[in-house]
């Protein structure tokens, strides 16, 4: 008998642990509220646009909320909506290629997969599985789209960031020159249309002539124009054989082939900010949903199934935030990461996205000796800096945040230490 509680006392003490536990959380909240209020209202952001949301995804406590429903353009940071769709879409492996066999020939569809002679993977599956082909009849015409993304600046296509979208990429759609002990070309197909010469330019708008100055001794990767033509030479020139177009889609049922872990390149996609890639995986993941692939099919099927209940649901025109006609909220952002926290392992989520002060665009976010410790995607074009992912408090407990910075003048790097500052008060206070 003694060693029984009555039930009004255990109902009490419920109700006193409730009350404790709520004083403290709301105490949390306003000590966080005001030392940021302190930074965010100050005359630093009197002529510009900030938005900054914190959550606690184990209590779903709201920690801070600063125009966090207002619609930011967030640069890189759609690409953890293009993460989320790609892990709700792609299977365990990338799927690297449609195909049906009949007698002695191969019929092939493209499915998107970016990693296909990538100069930064090292996976062959789909070179080695061509290889043991003499017939082989591709169908490139699967993709339904633009090369180039709604909203992208016309005159960045001579730069790296931004190869054109294709149904069967080759070597990551760019050209690869450097000097070694001579010219070195990947694919070799383009050597000869390489000038060696000082340009203004690296490439010319409308076709495949490249400049590289003979005094250059870095590596460069310039964009190359693409059509089903070419593609059909590469395919030929790294395999050493022929290869035939079609434009009718294989019949009966089809077969896929699995390639390299996919988890391989969301980790490339976060931690370089690759933007081929995260407008690849949009395509690669709507190969999954049909034999018609787009990005555009991809964005919709999420925002209307997986993201249906997103109240600012976002214009979301591509996967990789070249554009700045995507406008996103800080709540819709954080609603996504925790969607993944609450359903991807830490481990595995906390690897693929950046660790600042150790990887990708993170690394140089080394203040106060790496603490606080985050694992975020940071995005960033002319006057916009966004940062959005997971912060860990010095009591070990890990928060879903997203803070966008829009139409500043200052510098980045002064915007950044604003950041740096109300992260790492938060980190303290929590």
């Amino acid at each position: 008998m003694g060693g029984h509680r009555p039930k009004k006392m255990k109902k009490n003490l419920f109700v006193l642990i409730i009350i404790v536990f709520a004083t403290s959380c709301s105490s949390y909240q306003k000590a966080i509220r005001k030392t940021t209020d302190n930074v965010l209202i100050s005359d630093f952001y009197k002529n510009q646009f900030a938005g900054l949301l914190v959550l606690d995804p184990e209590t779903n406590d709201t920690l801070y909320a600063h125009q966090s429903k207002k619609y930011f353009t967030p640069a890189s940071n759609t690409k953890i909506f293009t993460l989320y769709s790609s892990l709700q879409l792609l299977p365990e492996n990338v799927p690297a290629l449609k195909y049906a066999v009949d007698k002695n020939t191969l019929y092939i569809q493209g499915t998107g997969d970016p990693s296909f002679l990538h100069p930064h993977f090292q996976d062959s599956t789909s070179f080695h599985f061509l290889k043991k082909f003499n017939n082989i009849v591709f169908d490139l015409t699967n993709f339904e789209g633009e090369k180039l993304g709604q909203g992208w600046a016309w005159d960045d296509y001579q730069y790296y960031y931004q190869p054109e979208m294709t149904p069967l990429p080759l070597y990551g759609n760019v050209t690869t020159i450097f000097n070694t002990n001579g010219l070195d070309v990947t694919p070799d197909f383009f050597k000869d249309d390489v000038v060696r010469t000082w340009y203004k330019k690296n490439r010319e708008l409308d076709h495949n002539t490249f400049y590289f100055s003979k005094s250059r001794k870095d590596t460069i990767e310039i964009p190359y124009r693409t059509d089903t033509l070419l593609t059909k030479k590469l395919l030929e020139s790294a395999l050493n054989k022929e290869v035939t177009l079609t434009k009718q889609p294989i019949e009966g049922d089809k077969q896929i082939l699995y390639g390299q872990p996919s988890d391989s390149l969301y980790i490339r996609m976060m931690h370089e900010s690759d933007n081929f890639i995260a407008e690849q995986l949009l395509i690669l993941s709507s190969s999954t949903l049909s034999d018609t692939l787009s990005g555009k099919k991809t964005r919709e099927y999420i925002l209307k199934n997986q993201l249906a209940d997103l109240e600012q649901p976002p214009r979301w025109v591509d996967g990789s935030g070249l554009s700045r006609y995507n406008l996103f909220s800080p709540e819709s952002m954080v609603a996504v990461l925790n969607k993944m926290y609450q359903t991807v392992p830490k481990q595995r989520l906390f690897t693929i996205f950046p660790e600042n002060a150790v990887s990708g665009t993170l690394k140089s976010w080394d203040y106060n000796g790496g603490y606080p410790k985050m694992y975020a995607k940071s995005g960033s074009l002319s006057n916009n800096y966004c940062l959005s992912g997971y912060l860990i408090t010095s009591t070990g407990k890990i928060l879903v945040f997203s803070f966008m910075n829009n139409h500043y003048q200052q510098s980045t790097s002064e915007v950044k230490k604003k950041m740096q500052q109300v992260l790492r008060q938060i980190a303290d206070l929590y």
